[in-house]
């Protein structure tokens, strides 16, 4: 049967501007008449003239109103001459797998439907974001070009008829408007375990994880957090290297609402996960992963707790254990800008080129596909390399279980092997979520006013007896060295005499409110033992005192400590 597309009138919505990455707001905004597909509409305007004859890769985190939100997708794109859609089966497919099905079918880019790590649900968040052709986030040039269309747009093209289901595996074909529209639906792993396959000795981590004649079985709890890591998790580390179903792994069946918890790999989101390592000694490595996979935390044995930044580090001194930096070698490093700098020690000592990029994996892309760059971190708990163009949770698990393998070390004596030889930089993040919008950009236009003053460079603050001399000041902007493209108000920075840095930002990564972040990062060389909320007390203070923020929101306490 042939179906006929229509067009329909619309009128704009205002403020659907993409975040860091994509458009995040609450599932009712979403389910408004028309917003939905207004915004998919001018996805697909701003791809021009490419749009016609294109494959797009369609799948998220199973989220509250993923399906509503594919059957728009897969209408709207027919009437407006795809090709083709790849979608993940029942809708599902993690971030890193969307980036890698890009790459490996080589196709025009993929709509992902995912808030992230944030909650799920009815009453909470959805999310769309466009990952483009090098398998990455949208640069800012796209983002801002489906803005501009947002608020004109007028009509999007749909085709009521089609009705299409991708609940099991297989290819529908439809004509639409005389042309062959075609739908694939594929299993939502099988790619990804490939992929990870060819990186990883698979041989060696089965070894690991179930032990051999020279050492115990290697005992890791592995939780999804009800998010869409589930499906990769049961394929990789329950069948490929033959972890218990029912003591390694938990939390495994992605759900919509991701179980009424927050799907963030946090020391607070993450309490059941951290609380059941630090009660059962024999857990030699915990790690969780957020609503679309490509965020991780990783604990050793007692719930140690490595942070993202050191956990970058880490893995950039121990490339050679994983089978695919062997044969393709290493270029550079990279990192958020409030990402700590241990990572840098050990570009310096490599000898190898070091980045440091905004906030927003799309930053790290053209560095890869400059062949610049092999391995990045964001101390928001991403970590990923370029095997793909997103930061990658699994990923980063499976190079923690392959440098474990290769040193036979556990993962404290890694981190405190690692701090005796570069130091160690003390690192610590305080969220204040859903802050009054206009108190926080008060806070911010503080800030600006005071490292404006000439004065201010120079000046000291003492907390906690210790003593800070301002060495520099700005909001930090980045000029990328592949494109020249300019980037700026990435977040006010403050850096001190002695390497100490506090930085503010408000993260783009929410659907109401602001959240303010507070990043704080000082170095030892020698002292490389103590808690890091110990030894950061002093510059904390300096830092609350300088932004006047408990004023300015009201907010005593942050809502998350990592």
């Amino acid at each position: 049967m042939s179906l006929t597309s229509v067009v329909i009138p619309t009128t704009p919505f205002e403020g659907q501007k993409p975040g860091t990455s994509g458009l995040r707001k609450k599932v009712k905004v979403f389910m408004e008449k028309n917003y939905t597909e207004n915004f998919v509409q001018c996805i697909l305007d701003a791809l021009g003239d490419k749009l016609k004859g294109a494959t797009l890769i369609v799948g998220g985190d199973g989220r509250y109103f993923s399906k509503q939100a594919i059957n728009i997708i897969i209408r709207i794109a027919a009437a407006n001459g795809v090709a083709k859609l790849i979608i993940g089966q029942r809708g599902i497919l993690s971030t890193p797998a969307v980036s890698s099905l890009i790459r490996t079918h080589k196709v025009l880019g993929g709509i992902v439907l995912t808030a992230s790590h944030n909650p799920g649900g009815i009453r909470n968040d959805f999310g769309i974001k466009f990952n483009i052709e090098n398998g990455g986030p949208a640069p800012d040039s796209f983002t801002d070009a489906v803005y501009e269309l947002t608020k004109k747009i007028s009509l999007y093209k749909f085709t009521p008829d089609l009705d299409c289901e991708f609940s099991q595996t297989g290819t529908q074909t439809f004509e639409v408007d005389g042309r062959q529209f075609v739908v694939e639906v594929i299993d939502s792993s099988d790619d990804y375990v490939t992929l990870m396959k060819e990186i990883f000795d698979f041989g060696k981590l089965k070894e690991l994880i179930r032990g051999d004649g020279n050492r115990p079985p290697f005992n890791v709890l592995i939780d999804s957090m009800n998010g869409v890591t589930g499906v990769y998790v049961t394929r990789i580390f329950v069948e490929e290297l033959g972890a218990s179903p029912d003591n390694n792994v938990r939390r495994i069946i992605p759900l919509d609402n991701f179980g009424e918890i927050h799907p963030d790999p946090n020391l607070t989101y993450a309490k059941d996960l951290v609380d059941k390592v630090k009660d059962d000694t024999t857990y030699d490595l915990g790690a969780a992963f957020d609503g679309d996979g490509d965020r991780n935390m990783i604990i050793g044995k007692h719930a140690f707790f490595v942070t993202p930044s050191d956990s970058l580090a880490v893995i950039a001194n121990n490339l050679d254990c994983i089978p695919y930096f062997k044969s393709k070698g290493v270029h550079g490093f990279a990192r958020s800008m409030p990402t700590a700098a241990a990572v840098d020690r050990v570009a310096a000592k490599l000898g190898k080129e070091m980045f440091e990029v905004p906030t927003g994996w799309k930053y790290f892309g053209n560095l890869m596909d400059a062949g610049r760059l092999s391995l990045c971190g964001e101390e928001s708990f991403g970590t990923g390399s370029d095997h793909i163009r997103e930061k990658d949770g699994i990923w980063a698990v499976l190079a923690w279980l392959s440098i474990i393998a290769h040193k036979n070390m556990s993962v404290e004596d890694i981190l405190t092997e690692h701090w005796k030889t570069y130091g160690r930089n003390y690192f610590t993040r305080y969220d204040y979520e859903e802050c009054d919008s206009d108190d926080a950009n008060k806070m911010m236009a503080h800030l600006e006013h005071t490292i404006a003053d000439a004065a201010f460079v120079g000046k000291t603050f003492t907390a906690e007896g210790k003593t800070y001399k301002v060495k520099q000041a700005d909001n930090f902007s980045y000029v990328d060295p592949i494109d020249k493209s300019f980037t700026k108000n990435q977040g006010i920075r403050v850096l001190f005499d002695d390497g100490s840095r506090v930085i503010f930002r408000l993260s783009g990564t929410g659907s109401s409110g602001a959240t303010v972040r507070l990043y704080i990062d000082s170095y030892e060389k020698d002292n490389v033992t103590c808690s890091a909320q110990t030894m950061l007390k002093p510059l904390i203070n300096v830092a609350l005192d300088i932004s006047q923020l408990k004023k300015f929101t009201g907010r005593e306490q942050p809502t998350v400590i990592t």
